[in-house]
């Protein structure tokens, strides 16, 4: 059959993983699609290693040459090699797929690559650390991780059960993509919580018939989800309302953001509309779990699992320095908008997180350090954000910013 669009690329240390790498390459075959294997051992072999593309040809993709890959220090080489797959990777024309395979280290220096090619192009990763903590491999991206159940370390009956239908996950995504249509939509980025919900889904229904809406939850995966989308130009802009996950980035909170927050609408210039959407909490888990110095705060018990804190005057004036130095190398079009009547469903008249001299904290700090301009600027509206003018205000302005880029 074969792919026409490109090659699928099947990856491993052929030094210690050649049986299964080649094992995976012929059932990736079989099914009709086009494969290569790509050899990521950190020794050279001098093309011994029968790949496609023997650990030379990439370490040769590292800025400073293959020696800093071939250094002798194991640590040193792996991370070397990491980053040479990664540049090799990203630099193929003809990558329609790629399906890794490893152990610790294996997984270490494949999943890099995989995070920095755009969502969308298909990714399996076979790993024996998919049954734990997988947030560093998957990042923001699409992987698909397949615990391998046995050690990747010889062909067995469970190993080529495994390791065969990873392969025609690989084939199937890339062989059997789904179709496009022409009539896509432009794409948006908003960003939700469940005390922000009512609001996001007024916008969304709002903007459906023009924009295909995408919703993000905010517990920090999201919003780098939502970033990488943006720097991938794979958005035309963005209503980023919950920005909660910056309070957990400043004050040890479990659903925290990169300090990379905002770095993509800076980059991308695209049309954004912000708001301070959860920005009264601090995310925790079990009660138990919450640190003791925070031990005489106010709390909020969500369920079981969750607990939230609400944030005072002077974290309110942490953040808002914080978001105005980010905003502030923005070049694009961005309207921040302020919901005076509290920024959620808690921070309301009534409410156990309603503080108006927190929120004003927020609201004083971020208008005397934001820069604002004809193109970046701030707007107080008297309504919580989960009112409905607030989310018909958001939409208006929204369209005024996309308008004025025509």
């Amino acid at each position: 059959m074969g792919t026409s669009t490109g090659y699928v690329y099947a990856v491993a240390t052929a030094d210690t993983k050649g049986r299964e790498l080649f094992y995976v390459r012929d059932c990736v075959a079989r099914t009709g699609a086009d494969v290569l294997t790509v050899d990521l051992s950190t020794q050279p072999v001098s093309g011994a290693s029968g790949a496609d593309f023997p650990p030379e040809t990439i370490a040769d993709f590292h800025p400073e040459g293959r020696e800093a890959v071939f250094c002798g220090d194991r640590g040193k080489a792996i991370d070397a090699m990491a980053l040479a797959f990664k540049i090799f990777l990203s630099n193929r024309p003809d990558l329609a797929g790629v399906i890794g395979l490893g152990g610790s280290c294996g997984t270490a220096l494949i999943t890099p690559a995989m995070q920095a090619l755009p969502v969308g192009i298909p990714k399996v990763m076979v790993s024996t650390m998919a049954s734990g903590d997988v947030s560093g491999y998957v990042g923001a991206s699409d992987i698909s991780l397949l615990y391998s159940v046995t050690d990747v370390a010889g062909l067995n009956r469970i190993s080529r059960q495994v390791l065969g239908n990873a392969a025609h996950q690989i084939a199937g995504a890339v062989l059997w993509k789904p179709e496009r249509s022409a009539e896509d939509k432009p794409a948006l980025g908003l960003t939700m919580f469940g005390v922000t919900t009512p609001c996001i889904q007024q916008v969304s229904d709002a903007l459906e018939a023009d924009y295909d809406c995408l919703v993000f939850h905010a517990t920090g995966s999201g919003g780098m989800a939502m970033e990488k989308l943006a720097g991938s130009k794979m958005l035309a802009g963005l209503l980023d309302l919950t920005t909660t996950e910056v309070c957990d980035l400043l004050f040890d909170g479990v659903l925290a953001c990169e300090e990379t927050r905002f770095d993509a609408m800076a980059a991308s210039g695209i049309p954004c509309v912000i708001s301070c959407g959860a920005l009264d909490m601090v995310n925790f888990g079990h009660a138990e779990s919450v640190p003791q110095k925070y031990a005489d705060r106010l709390f909020y018990h969500h369920n079981a699992q969750v607990t939230l804190m609400r944030t005072t005057v002077e974290e309110n004036v942490k953040m808002a320095k914080w978001i105005a130095e980010k905003l502030n190398r923005c070049e694009g079009k961005v309207a921040f908008l302020i919901p005076e009547g509290g920024f959620s469903a808690l921070d309301a008249p009534g409410q156990v997180f309603w503080s108006p001299e927190a929120d004003n904290a927020f609201i004083t700090t971020l208008e005397a350090h934001l820069t604002q301009t004809a193109r970046r600027f701030i707007r107080r509206l008297p309504y919580n954000i989960n009112d409905p003018q607030f989310a018909q205000a958001a939409v208006r302005q929204f369209r005024q910013l996309t308008e004025q880029e025509c």
